[in-house]
């Protein structure tokens, strides 16, 4: 097979996929400008398994947690303790003083004092474990943020290209939030509140059965009350947390489209999309929230009721002298015991209402926090690759290596000791016959150690047989076969949505690919760990990214290890030195808001400058001069050429005039190579290419 004639293909058909923006499928991720009627992707209702996700992050510190529950408990113990000592102060100190002429005082104040202590001491407990939770509180979301974080350097592009990039920042505030006051009122009032429902409880039954049995009844009826009311509540909880999260996100999207939106005049119609989004947003929160506000005044008037009843049937027994009997004892209600009961039952039903109150802000925060763990629990990229880049020192002949722990200006990937060098042509085996011929012929021309495990990078890339689309059952390229020798630079022009950019995701495998093989350097750039195989790749994207820092860390942001003299170099290489030398500090000037203050063509040239540093032994450049006026673009060009020497470049260029100079220009057309030659040999041809380059046809 002629590895240079037979790679022509003929596209008479439309694309597979219908629409397509970029090279990407027409349904990928969705714009909310297309579809504001949608609803927010989420859940209607917390996933399973999360409060005890939750909890275990909590449990980190345990010594703390220990000592936030014995301050509860000691605190609620207090409180039904004081709520005790009214029986004994009111019976055995007070009552029989009640006519007397010259009283002893000494024992009235000894027990008041002792109650004070009481109340002290569930006062003290109080502070301590409410100054002890802050701690647990921002100490487990600092884990949980740096856990998320870390988690979603792991996820794949298609992640972030399928995701509203609003709706994950609203993880990381608006659901962390909600999470931060469970956290530090929610489970621990419910905690409390339970405590002290049950030490009032067992009070109760200490002082008198019969009443407690009333007071049960009644709290039977106030729970049925409040549970229908908390089982709406909580539905419209979860509803409220998706929908911030909506809104977030096209906030974020109408921000960074804010000059699209002014030139086409959108502002009305963005005006309303926003306005039916936050709509949605109004009503799941009124209807949380009217809800939820409701419960309190329901249980504490329930409570007044019950406080009514209770003194007039407490008063009414306690003045025939009917009998009572409880734990502690049969006798009359006497009017100590029912003042203790009438506080007790106080102190029944309020913590009812309170944890009845609190329920909602946890159903909330499992809302927020299910969409935490949503995000933590997807898929990481998947890599699977062994082999990986490493530096090596050439002897003469340019052959043999020795791996060496120091920059050299030479690499090699290194395979592991079980891999002979031969899994790149197994697996060809199973393709065409076409594709293990190149594969073949790719193993023939690499250079490797004698061993099979070091072989010299020299940016040899082939693809062969190779259909791929973001969506599987939706090509996006088809059957693509192709080369690139070592040192040589490949253009790739055509048409928007014709797959240029989709072939440069591939070889640094943003996505990997469903049929085919990539080969670089004779390996499957599947078996090479991706991490490798991107530091091999020098990167200029069409979209500038610029990060809040001076301009010589994000120059040095393409090697953290670069001196400033090697930054300055490269911004002299790309021509970037003479602008950034008058900014107002020079290259210690701050940028800030994706370096609004500087032009779109500044801001590429910081970005190219960037991969200039890297000095990667293969370039990518998407689009990199696009954003360049044309007189800047002949000196940035001069700075590239200079840039690309001795390396494997791909250049996706819709400025015909920027790829002159390619050794290779391949034209693509809904996912094919059509055409295929030198700038001179195409122009000869009068196909395609002479078309766009003429002008007779648009490459839009």
């Amino acid at each position: 097979m002629s590895e240079t004639t037979d790679t022509t293909r003929t596209a008479n058909q439309p694309a597979a996929n219908g629409k397509t923006v970029n090279g990407k499928p027409g349904n990928g991720k969705q714009s909310n400008v297309e579809a504001p009627h949608g609803s927010p992707k989420g859940m209607d209702k917390a996933a399973p398994g999360t409060t005890k996700r939750i909890f275990g992050y909590i449990f980190q510190y345990k010594w703390h947690v220990a000592i936030v529950v014995l301050c509860i408990l000691v605190g609620a113990a207090a409180q039904a303790g004081a709520a005790l000592f009214l029986q004994a102060l009111i019976d055995d100190y007070i009552l029989p003083m009640v006519g007397v002429k010259n009283p002893d005082w000494a024992p009235l104040l000894r027990a008041l004092t002792l109650m004070g202590c009481l109340y002290a001491a569930g006062t003290f407990c109080s502070w301590l474990w409410q100054w002890l939770i802050v701690t647990v509180e921002q100490g487990t979301l600092k884990k949980i943020r740096d856990d998320m974080f870390a988690h979603q350097q792991t996820l794949p592009i298609r992640y972030f290209d399928t995701n509203e990039h609003g709706d994950i920042m609203s993880r990381y505030t608006n659901d962390t939030d909600t999470l931060r006051q469970a956290i530090s009122q929610s489970f621990p009032q419910m905690f409390s509140s339970a405590i002290s429902a049950l030490a009032a409880l067992v009070s109760m039954l200490w002082l008198s059965v019969p009443v407690t049995i009333f007071v049960l009844v009644f709290a039977a009826i106030l729970f049925a009350v409040v549970r229908a009311i908390v089982s709406r509540s909580g539905r419209y909880f979860v509803k409220q947390q998706m929908w911030i999260g909506d809104v977030n996100a096209f906030v974020e999207e109408s921000v960074n489209g804010q000059k699209v939106i002014k030139v086409f005049n959108h502002e009305d119609a963005t005006q309303n999309t926003f306005d039916e989004k936050n709509e949605e947003l109004f009503k799941a929160s009124a209807e949380a929230n009217t809800w939820g506000n409701v419960t309190m005044p329901v249980v504490g008037n329930m409570g007044y009721i019950l406080y009514i009843l209770l003194a007039i049937v407490g008063g009414c027994m306690a003045l025939a002298g009917v009998g009572n009997f409880g734990l502690s004892g049969a006798g009359t209600l006497t009017l100590g015991t029912l003042i203790s009961l009438l506080t007790l039952s106080r102190s029944f039903v309020n913590p009812l209402g309170q944890v009845s109150m609190q329920f909602n802000m946890v159903m909330m925060a499992l809302a927020g926090a299910s969409r935490i763990f949503q995000l933590m629990d997807e898929k990481p990229e998947d890599d699977g690759g062994t082999v990986t880049l490493v530096n090596v020192e050439l002897s003469e002949d340019g052959r043999t290596m020795t791996e060496v722990d120091h920059e050299t200006g030479h690499w090699a990937w290194k395979r592991e000791e079980s891999d002979d060098g031969s899994r790149s042509l197994k697996a060809a085996q199973s393709l065409s016959p076409k594709a293990a011929e190149v594969a073949r012929k790719a193993k023939e021309e690499a250079i490797t150690s004698p061993d099979g495990r070091l072989t010299l990078l020299r940016g040899d890339v082939r693809f062969t047989d190779v259909t791929f689309g973001y969506n599987p059952d939706k090509p996006v390229l088809h059957d693509i076969t192709w080369f690139a020798k070592p040192g040589q630079k490949i253009a790739l022009v055509g048409a928007t949505g014709a797959g240029k950019t989709t072939v440069t995701n591939l070889i640094n495998r943003f996505y990997d690919i469903q049929e085919g093989m990539i080969l670089y350097d004779g390996i499957s750039v599947n078996g090479i760990r991706k991490p490798d195989l991107r530091h091999s790749l020098g990167i200029v994207l069409q979209d500038v990214n610029l990060f809040t820092g001076t301009v010589m860390d994000n120059i040095r942001y393409g090697r953290l290890d670069a001196t400033d003299e090697e930054c300055i170099a490269a911004a002299k290489l790309t021509n970037a030195d003479s602008f950034i030398r008058m900014l107002s500090n020079g290259y210690q000037t701050v940028l800030e808001g994706d370096g609004s203050g500087l032009s779109q063509g500044q801001r590429q040239l910081i970005s190219i400058a960037r991969a200039a540093v890297a000095d990667p032994p293969a370039m990518i450049l998407d689009e990199a001069t696009s954003s360049i006026d044309t007189r800047t673009e002949e000196v940035v060009q001069a700075g590239m050429d200079n840039l690309m020497k001795g390396r494997t470049v791909f250049v996706i260029a819709h400025r015909l005039s920027t790829v002159r100079n390619s050794d290779v220009i391949m034209v693509l057309d809904h996912g094919r190579i059509i055409e295929r030659g030198s700038h001179d040999e195409l122009i000869a041809q009068k196909g395609e290419y002479y078309q766009l380059y003429t002008g007779a046809v648009e490459l839009e």
